[in-house]
This record gives structure tokens, C-alpha cells and sequence, in this order.
């Protein structure tokens, strides 16, 4: 997409007549119209998407267990991306000025660096887990209890409200980087620089989990490749109630890591170019095209718009929640307790 100005020669402004405004690199109409279509579509995916998953995990009684409840906070974690962070990126994507005042800003950054991270903490501790109801199938409901399920949500939202403030409001986060950040300090951009050292933070508290999201996954499709061929074993032989209902209960628990496991791999393939480009920044002295960055960062916030979707491929009882919620059947009495399941 190339950018259009309005006269050759002519420098636009995003603010005109301001003195140290930021230069305004604008779109063609069909470019900039074809973007927003894009990018709000985005959005309200993220917004009303997740939003159908809260208002399924916290609304139907028989949804009400402790991993669902991390589904849920998931869910909000990428509501939240969908309602404080995307539309405003979509403007300062498309307009290439950022209309919305310094504080905001960085209140806006916060917001996408702590759900952002908070959205991988939650499938980190999703992954954990998936690894213990897939290993251990009848002991998992006495493991992995509602208590339990709240400490890995709290730590999950805490810990990256807690990194980002500390982080972008302090300042530090520019350290050494004074001469950068005067020169991109302009009115009308939304530039935060980043330095080096927090840029490393950064990257760590991405391949950390996500190395133990893979790992663990990877043991959880070896457990299940196991699990597969007692399962055959079990059809085809007369075996006891016991090790029928555990085969059923650990097929089912497959089923739900390996959906699970297709939401890790969506996330991963969303964040890492974005991850990687800005390491690449840091380290190569920004040298990265405004246009590769704005890919990146797009292919990232979109990741908040799949996780309802990939919900909606592989669970029917989310499929059966969807229809219930629209069809306006959830506004009866009795509506809490309807059956999701077909079996």
C-alpha cells in the first residue's frame, strides 16, 4: 500500500499550524478505507467474540468448573485488548498520527503490554492444566481445584499490571536513550522506546512460558498417544467400569488439550514476528520498516480476535452456548441450567 499525498513536495502534518507536529504520512482513500474495514473487523471480533466466552463460562452452571474459569479470564483478558487497545492503534495506524494526548498514550501502552502478557500467562497456566488432566485424569479434579484455579488467575493478571506500570510510568524503560526518545518527541506520535535491557525483560517473559507451554504439550500428545492405544486395548477387551470410565474421562481430556493445544500454537504464530521484530530493533538500532512493524503488531492484537473462533471450530457446547445466548433464550429464568453437552 503506498502512501498518497495530497500535493508532490507538500508536507502534511497531523497537526497543522502546531509547531513540532509529527509529520502525517497518510493513506489513499481506498487504502485507508480497505485498512479500517480490516482493522475494525478485528476489534469487534475481539470485543464480541470473547465477550460470547464470558457471558458462556460465567452464565451456564454446567460450564462452571476451575479450567473453564481460566478460559474466561482469558476471554477477558482479550476483551480487554479488543476495547482499549485496538481501536486506537487502528487510528494511529491508519492516520499515522496519534490524536489522543501523551498521557493516553502511555496509559494505552500500558494496557497493551499488561493484557497482552496477561493473555499468555493464562494459556501457560492453561497448558499446566492440561498436563495434569491428561496425565492424571481421575485424580485431576482433587489437583486442580477452584482455589488453585484462582491463584494462577490472580498471578496472571497482577504480575503483568504490576510490570507494565512499574515499567512505562517510571520511565525506565528509556534509560540511555535520551537523545532517541528528543528526537521522536514530537506532537501527534505515540512513540515508546524501549532500551535494550527491557527489550531482553521482554523476550524472556515470552520464551519463558512459551518454552513450557511447548514442552508441556509436547508431553501431553505423548501421554496421549499412550492413553490412544489403551483406549483400543479396552474396546477390545471386557475390562472393569472403572477403566472404561477412565478411558472416557481421559479421551475427553485429550479432546480439550488438543484444542487447547491449536489456541497455544494460533498465539505463537500471532506473537513471534512481533516479538522478534522488536529484538531486532533494539539490537540493529531501529532499522525495521514502519510497515513491517505495523504487520507485526496487527498479527498480534488479531490473536485476541481467534481464540472464540478456534472455540467455536472445536467445541460444540460452545457452538450450542452461542446459539442459546443470541437466540434470546438466555434472558429466561431457567436458562442457567440448560444442558451443553450431548452426552
Amino acid at each position: 500500500m503506498t502512501s498518497n499525498l495530497s500535493q508532490a513536495g507538500v508536507t502534511l502534518l497531523c497537526y497543522e499550524n502546531v509547531s513540532r507536529s509529527c509529520i502525517k504520512t497518510p493513506y489513499s482513500p481506498g487504502s485507508r478505507l480497505l485498512l479500517y474495514v480490516v482493522f475494525g473487523l478485528g476489534s469487534l471480533l475481539a470485543v464480541f467474540g470473547n465477550l460470547l466466552v464470558m457471558t458462556s463460562v460465567l452464565h451456564f452452571k454446567q460450564l462452571h468448573s476451575p479450567a473453564n474459569f481460566l478460559i474466561a479470564s482469558l476471554a477477558c483478558a482479550d476483551f480487554l485488548v479488543g476495547v482499549t487497545v485496538m481501536p486506537f492503534s487502528m487510528v494511529r495506524s491508519v492516520e499515522s498520527c496519534w490524536y489522543f494526548g501523551q498521557s493516553f498514550c502511555t496509559f494505552h501502552t500500558c494496557c497493551d503490554v499488561a493484557f497482552c502478557f496477561s493473555s499468555l500467562f493464562h494459556l501457560c497456566f492453561i497448558s499446566i492444566d492440561r498436563y495434569i488432566a491428561v496425565t492424571d485424569p481421575l485424580l485431576y479434579p482433587t489437583k486442580f481445584t477452584a482455589s488453585v484455579s484462582g491463584i494462577c488467575i490472580s498471578i496472571s493478571w497482577i504480575l503483568p499490571i504490576v510490570y507494565s506500570g512499574a515499567v512505562f510510568y517510571t520511565g525506565v524503560s528509556d534509560d540511555g536513550m535520551e537523545e532517541l526518545v528528543s528526537a521522536l518527541n514530537c506532537i501527534g506520535g505515540c512513540q515508546i522506546v524501549v532500551n535494550q535491557d527491557w527489550v531482553l525483560v521482554h523476550f524472556l517473559l515470552f520464551f519463558i512460558p512459551t518454552l513450557v507451554m511447548i514442552i508441556l504439550y509436547s508431553k501431553i500428545f505423548l501421554v496421549a498417544k499412550q492413553q490412544a492405544i489403551k483406549i483400543e486395548n479396552i474396546g477390545s477387551k471386557a475390562k472393569s467400569s472403572t477403566e472404561s470410565y477412565k478411558a472416557r474421562v481421559a479421551k475427553r481430556e485429550r479432546k480439550a488439550a488438543k484444542t487447547l493445544g491449536v489456541t497455544v500454537l494460533a498465539f505463537m504464530i500471532s506473537w513471534l514476528p512481533y516479538t522478534i521484530e522488536t529484538l531486532i530493533d533494539a539490537f540493529m538500532g531501529f532499522i525495521t520498516p514502519t510497515y513491517i512493524y505495523e504487520i507485526c503488531c496487527w498479527c498480534a492484537y488479531y490473536n485476541s480476535a481467534m481464540n472464540p473462533l478456534i472455540y467455536a471450530l472445536f467445541y460444540p457446547w460452545f457452538r450450542k452456548a452461542i446459539e442459546v445466548i443470541l437466540s434470546g433464550k438466555l434472558l429466561k429464568g431457567s436458562s442457567s441450567t440448560i444442558s451443553l453437552f450431548s452426552e
